[in-house]
């Protein structure tokens, strides 16, 4: 017998982030404890406080020292390893000066010394140290408008790297000629290492041309200084085959895709079939979800591409283009323009959230929606089209009682999203 759709639907989502947790995935990627030189560890994301303590966990009893900045909330307390919280996803003092600290730390390195950066979600907004003659304050002005203006990661990535003193391989160029090991915990989508937190360690692919690419695609007018700072060749970030990376290493401890298929053994276990589609989504939010209504419907009428009980999964990360003055993440406007296109089908039940247990700025992972869920925000006297256009899907889902609350994880694999189709009953 079907347990309660909701129940199982929140079961796929603890199995995705099950295994992300840094306390499950990261000690099997340390190395030996270096026979001399200091072991220095650094990092910056949603997961960084989870990951130190893991770190201290794996070598216990080990002289270590370093600094990691994560969000505000998702802190915890260790032992050696000063964790310090910071702004996100607008870059505030705080990580400007807990970044500064950072770089003066890594560039103490010697040769026989180690430097571990642990990279995860968020860190490109967490270690904000601005590149000479940036203020902080453009800095944010920046991030904001790449916010509001619909370009996906990759892209913001790509003009954040190229205004910071640490990302785009930066921070690798200050450790030199210690060894670098970054451990890593993917947001993004195709897990490429110069994306996630803006890759400090790794060398950079995008280049001067694209930053300004990007600023006009979305019609930014940055501030002078940024201008100035992406007109000056000598801005350039580090590049494949620079010398900086001869003593760096990178390695994966977590992806979507591999919690994807965490959620499908969930499924598996409970009598569903799962399907998982990407890891990959990208795109306009209430459009993605728009879409996945439609493959939804397919299943539930025509068996195709996989019958029914089947749970559609996937990952990625979404865009919003914001043009209204609601709440709402990403995952509760896909959720919002998928619930309109089902128009309340009695046998389609679906859970978008984000990993990290933040969805945007709000205090809610995601939202889940049912058969029910159109007339419940009606009934509560919401427009659930009207909140779609101001971009206030976290209000249509508190009013039906749909958001889901998860707290912050300590990791992140970005967006998860399960669509649950059941049989005709009888």
């Amino acid at each position: 017998m079907m347990q309660d759709p909701r129940q199982f639907l929140q079961d796929c989502l603890a199995a995705t982030i099950a295994r992300a947790a840094p306390d499950h995935v990261l000690a099997a990627h340390l190395p030996a404890l270096p026979a001399a030189g200091r072991v220095i560890v650094v990092g910056a994301g949603k997961a960084a406080a989870a990951m130190a303590v893991a770190v201290e966990a794996a070598w216990p009893g080990a002289r270590i020292e370093g600094l990691v900045i994560t969000r505000y909330g998702h802190g915890l307390p260790a032992r050696s390893i000063e964790v310090v919280e910071a702004g996100h996803p607008m870059p505030d003092t705080a990580g400007a000066e807990a970044a500064a600290r950072i770089a003066a730390l890594v560039h103490s390195a010697g040769a026989d010394d180690l430097v571990l950066f642990l990279a995860s979600g968020g860190g490109s907004a967490l270690l904000a140290l601005p590149a000479d003659g940036i203020s902080l304050d453009d800095k944010r002005a920046m991030n904001a408008a790449l916010l509001r203006s619909g370009a996906n990661i990759g892209e913001m990535n790509a003009v954040r790297k190229h205004l910071s003193a640490l990302k785009g391989g930066r921070l690798a160029a200050l450790a030199a000629p210690a060894k670098v090991l970054t451990l890593a915990i993917s947001d993004v989508p195709g897990d490429r290492p110069d994306v996630i937190a803006s890759g400090p360690t790794v060398p950079d692919e995008s280049t001067l041309a694209d930053a300004l690419a990007v600023l006009a695609r979305y019609d930014i007018t940055p501030p002078a200084s940024v201008a100035a700072r992406l007109a000056d060749s000598a801005a350039e970030t580090p590049k494949p085959g620079d010398a900086i990376f001869a003593n760096t290493d990178f390695r994966m401890l977590a992806t979507p895709q591999q919690s994807l298929e965490a959620a499908a053994e969930a499924a598996h276990a409970a009598g569903i079939t799962p399907l998982i589609l990407s890891d990959r989504i990208e795109g306009e939010a209430r459009e993605v979800g728009k879409a996945m209504a439609g493959i939804a419907l397919q299943v539930a009428t025509h068996g195709q591409p996989v019958g029914a009980p089947a749970v559609l999964l996937s990952g990625g990360e979404t865009t919003v283009t914001v043009r209204g003055k609601g709440r709402g993440g990403r995952n509760a406007e896909f959720l919002l323009g998928l619930t309109l296109a089902l128009n309340g089908h009695r046998n389609i039940h679906a859970l978008a959230a984000d990993t990290d247990g933040i969805d945007g700025s709000e205090d809610n992972a995601g939202a889940w929606c049912g058969p029910d869920s159109l007339a419940q925000m009606r009934a509560a006297g919401c427009d659930p089209a009207a909140l779609l256009a101001a971009n206030d899907a976290y209000n249509a889902f508190g009013a039906c009682e749909s958001l889901i609350v998860t707290g912050p994880t300590r990791t992140n694999v970005n967006d998860f999203r399960a669509i649950l189709i059941l049989p005709e009953p009888g």
